[in-house]
């Protein structure tokens, strides 16, 4: 089947396998490999029992995720935190965490990458510039490849660069709100507020690889129109509203292309949302096999 690497080990990783790698392909690289199943159920269990051991500690705590969270605390020995945090964590859960200290969110982010596997790495405005000026611009949270291609275009490669250049250009070119953020981010700044009000999914998706390509559009459509139920389902379950949709089409052998829509009024039927999601399919040009589908919606969200 046509499934590719939800995640690695590190052991895994020496060999030149990463995320999102074709199975085949990781087969192949490592023949000793084991592979693994995905198990949400277990991950959101192993989850909940780490972020109750950091919430015992006298912090703040905002959960991003399975595996990731921020703490905001002052503190005058950060390390010392840092390494009670490690062995609590692996005392309850027999997890190991990385801990990466920062002034604000971005340089801990960044600092708990350093830190991997399971160490512990300060990056702060003190060693901001000596850490991170001579590294490429994707190396910043917010920053990804291709971005960073429209950067180097302008002559922009490191994060130095990025810190030096001249906002109104960065402005014109990504926009008055993106542009400067991103010189912002090169200057090691970042948001430094931890929110402990609880982490509120914007929004939901499904999508199917499938064994053997798709052509016929007739076929593609049930697909969408499937996806799109199912997702309506989810969303009523959850007690929230869609907003907007979103079809995703991966043709051969990896182009991937999305198209979305906002809808008239929030819903959770699901003959609008599978009617929505039929019609942004008559947007794309299917001139090529399609592996894979998807549907996502993004959901009204709770006034503060």
């Amino acid at each position: 089947p046509r499934t590719v690497a939800a995640t690695a080990t590190y052991e895994a990783r020496e060999h030149g396998i990463h995320s999102g790698m074709p199975l085949r392909t990781a087969l192949r690289r490592c023949p000793d490999a084991v592979f693994l199943p995905s198990d949400p159920p277990a991950y959101e269990a192993a989850s909940a029992r780490v972020m109750a051991v950091l919430r015992e500690f006298p912090v703040r705590l905002e959960v991003w995720g399975w595996d990731e969270a921020f703490i905001g605390v002052t503190t005058d020995d950060p390390e010392a935190l840092a390494a009670d945090l490690q062995q609590a964590v692996r005392a309850r859960t027999d997890l190991s965490c990385s801990v990466g200290i920062g002034d604000n969110k971005h340089q801990a982010k960044l600092a708990s990458g350093f830190a991997k596997p399971a160490g512990v790495h300060r990056l702060t405005s003190d060693n901001w510039a000596e850490t991170m000026y001579a590294r490429p611009t994707d190396s910043l949270w917010g920053i990804g490849a291709k971005i960073s291609k429209k950067l180097a275009a302008l002559g922009l490669h490191t994060v130095a660069d990025l810190a030096a250049a001249d906002p109104a250009e960065l402005a014109r070119v990504f926009g008055p709100t993106n542009g400067p953020w991103y010189r912002y981010l090169a200057l090691g700044k970042g948001e430094a507020e931890v929110v402990t009000t609880p982490w509120i999914a914007r929004g939901h998706s499904r999508e199917t690889t499938f064994p053997r390509d798709l052509t016929d559009p007739a076929d593609i459509a049930r697909h969408v129109a499937a996806l799109a139920e199912h997702v309506a389902h989810d969303a009523a379950a959850e007690g929230r509203e869609v907003i907007r949709v979103s079809v995703k089409v991966r043709f051969t052998p990896f182009l991937t292309r999305t198209r979305q829509s906002k809808l008239p009024a929030p819903t959770t039927d699901p003959r609008v949302l599978s009617d929505t999601a039929v019609a942004i399919l008559g947007r794309f040009d299917l001139n090529r096999p399609v592996r894979l589908l998807g549907v996502a919606v993004y959901y009204t969200m709770p006034e503060k």
